[in-house]
């Protein structure tokens, strides 16, 4: 990923960030998507387009970006052209983006048990000092 201030706001920098861990989101072990496609496939083309509608109902959900960005929309158009004309293919790749979705939101609790621990520890008062709320909320 480019440095952060090289994007021209946070919502295009965690739009591509969440585009490009979406692609992780599908691999064998996790939700198991065919990311066997060559650039120009259909197969491709149905991954861009996941990954895309993913980044967007992310941004959207943590409150970084709540209205479509026409870049995304360019984007998808552009893959959507490769699926040739497939009536269905905006729904299965919105059905599999909100499974991404599900999937990495589900992640979140182990992280946040991790960030609880670290708290509960630097929470502890020291010799019956109390803890310093700067520290505490500082992870």
């Amino acid at each position: 990923m480019p440095d952060f201030a090289s994007f021209r706001d946070a919502a295009s920098f965690y739009g591509i960030m969440l585009h490009e861990c979406g692609h992780a989101s599908g691999a064998k072990h996790r939700l198991d998507r065919d990311l066997s496609g060559r650039f120009g496939s259909a197969a491709y083309a149905a991954e861009e387009c996941c990954v895309e509608i993913l980044s967007g109902l992310v941004l959207a959900d943590q409150g970084i970006a709540h209205h479509p960005r026409p870049d995304h929309a360019a984007y998808l158009a552009s893959w959507l052209k490769k699926l040739n004309g497939d009536p269905h293919a905006i729904f299965t790749a919105a059905s599999k983006a909100q499974q991404a979705a599900d999937w990495m939101h589900a992640q979140q609790p182990a992280l946040a048990e991790a960030c609880q621990t670290s708290f509960a520890i630097i929470n502890e008062p020291d010799a019956g000092q109390p803890a310093s709320p700067v520290v505490a909320g500082a992870l």
